[in-house]
């Protein structure tokens, strides 16, 4: 990323990296500084999918982010917090590596497209629209590709909120993943990827389309230092917050979702029949259920994410 937010690493001599070795940096860093934000969020993630998990059974529970914490740390204990974080990490190392390296691989072709025909001018900035087509592609590549993982972690995270004999009780996500396979197929490990792939382009647009044109407006009156990085982060928060949460909760949805015991049915056919039977049962404004808690996880997850970043691309330049 252009942008600095803290001291630099300290100089060391300058190395020529391989041409594919430089290709993977953008991948690196990004699986990385997905994994360190993950740690950082992963309790405000457990409440989040807690939250969006109440309406479907009709309960008339407390919708309190902080009635929820308590509850789970009183009866589960402090560590269901951290329920699911191998399948978080996981999915950082496939879904974060895959989106954010990507995002970059394609921001850097089409301003390389964009370049005029004099060879030393440098690149123009990309239009808005380019960094949101960037985007786009990169997250929905990247959430094909981190669904089982994805799949793990919400239906460990939900397996408290069912009856002890209808919980699926997976020790980890491997023996999610390979639990999947044997009862449902190795299609069943890509169920609720359409709204998941949904779900990934709409964020990955909002976050980091929006923070890449942030940070180009915002340096010349902030400078390229944390002030621009933190408020470009925020703003690209919210973008990412409120375009993706509808995606998200019908995800959370369909990937937690089991037959009936009685007629074998599940209780969604697809993403276009769970949206209508959500707004007919529950409301539209169902869709926005755990929104301040979302944007409490989403917003420092992209703030952490984007920090991070920052500071392995500039401590990796020696290896790289």
């Amino acid at each position: 990323m252009a942008s600095t937010a803290g001291p630099e690493p300290r100089a060391s001599p300058t190395t020529h990296a391989p041409p594919a070795l430089r290709k993977a940096k953008p991948f690196v860093v990004g699986g990385l500084s997905g994994c360190i934000a993950t740690c950082c969020i992963q309790p405000v993630d457990m409440v989040k999918v807690r939250l969006q998990l109440a309406g479907e059974s009709g309960a008339k529970g407390s919708t309190s982010p902080i009635h929820v914490l308590r509850t789970v740390i009183k009866d589960e204990g402090a560590l269901a917090l951290y329920k699911g974080l191998d399948a978080g990490i996981i999915r950082q190392l496939t879904y974060s590596t895959a989106r954010l390296g990507l995002f970059r691989v394609f921001s850097d072709k089409l301003k390389e497209m964009s370049k005029s025909s004099d060879p030393t001018a440098p690149p123009p900035p990309l239009p808005l629209w380019k960094k949101a087509a960037a985007g786009l592609a990169a997250g929905g590549v990247a959430a094909a590709i981190g669904n089982p993982a994805d799949l793990s972690l919400i239906r460990m995270q939900a397996d408290a909120t069912l009856p002890p004999e209808a919980r699926r009780n997976y020790t980890g996500v491997m023996n999610a993943v390979s639990r999947i396979v044997k009862e449902e197929g190795l299609l069943g490990l890509w169920r609720g990827s359409f709204p998941t792939v949904l779900r990934a382009m709409s964020l990955n647009m909002g976050m980091l389309a929006t923070n890449d044109q942030c940070k180009e407006m915002l340096a010349p009156t902030l400078g390229k230092g944390w002030a621009t990085t933190l408020t470009a982060s925020a703003i690209s928060g919210f973008f990412a917050v409120t375009l993706s949460l509808p995606f998200d909760f019908l995800k959370t949805r369909l990937q937690k979702m089991r037959p009936d015991p009685v007629t074998g049915e599940l209780p969604y056919r697809g993403v276009l029949d769970a949206a209508v039977k959500i707004t007919r049962k529950e409301g539209i404004t169902a869709f926005y259920t755990g929104y301040p808690t979302y944007y409490v996880r989403i917003a420092p997850h992209a703030m952490i994410t984007l920090i991070s970043m920052d500071y392995l691309d500039r401590a990796l330049k020696r290896f790289f």
